[in-house]
């Protein structure tokens, strides 16, 4: 008798964003997401720029720098800059790039619960869940019980899931305060 094999999907989490400066918030939701979600990798995609935000006050080389330094000692997070790449700061681009040289996997996008509330603002937001799960983790201010209010009718409950977690009162706005 034949024993048939199932392949294994890949898990892959992306956390985008500019990263601006990249901090121990950015580091403790990309632990938890590896463990809580059995991720085999997880991508830190620094952005030139959020359509969405300010200029960045970091050169987007010096982001990437920094990012790869706080991220050295884990070794499922890998710092790529993919804007010049895929010719574009658009996430749902990003997405389907990643997707497409990771045929085989599943995708999880990371995000604040922050950004959930304004995902409606992002181009091709309707999108995005078709490629990946959306995977929320708590910001001040932001209850699931809100996050539900807020998304409903424009998101489905099977596009996104909520992690719970210890919620870290860092930014990177808030750093930028003190330089």
């Amino acid at each position: 008798m034949q024993k048939l094999y199932k392949k294994k999907l890949n898990k892959i989490g992306i956390l985008g964003g500019t990263f601006d400066p990249p901090h121990h918030g950015h580091l403790y939701i990309s632990k938890i997401a590896i463990t809580k979600l059995k991720l085999n990798k997880l991508i830190w995609s620094v952005t030139k720029k959020n359509p969405l935000k300010q200029k960045p006050f970091l050169s987007l080389k010096e982001r990437v720098r920094l990012s790869k330094k706080i991220t050295t000692k884990n070794k499922k997070i890998f710092v790529q800059s993919l804007d010049a790449k895929i010719k574009s700061i658009n996430t749902y681009n990003l997405l389907n790039y990643i997707k497409m040289k990771h045929k085989n996997s599943i995708l999880y996008f990371l995000i604040g619960a922050d950004n959930l509330v304004k995902f409606n603002k992002w181009k091709n937001w309707k999108k995005i869940p078709k490629i990946a799960k959306i995977v929320v983790f708590p910001r001040k201010d932001y209850s699931i019980k809100y996050l539900k209010i807020a998304t409903k009718n424009r998101l489905d409950k099977k596009d996104w899931i909520y992690i719970k977690s210890k919620k870290i009162n860092i930014s990177s706005s808030l750093i930028r305060k003190f330089w």
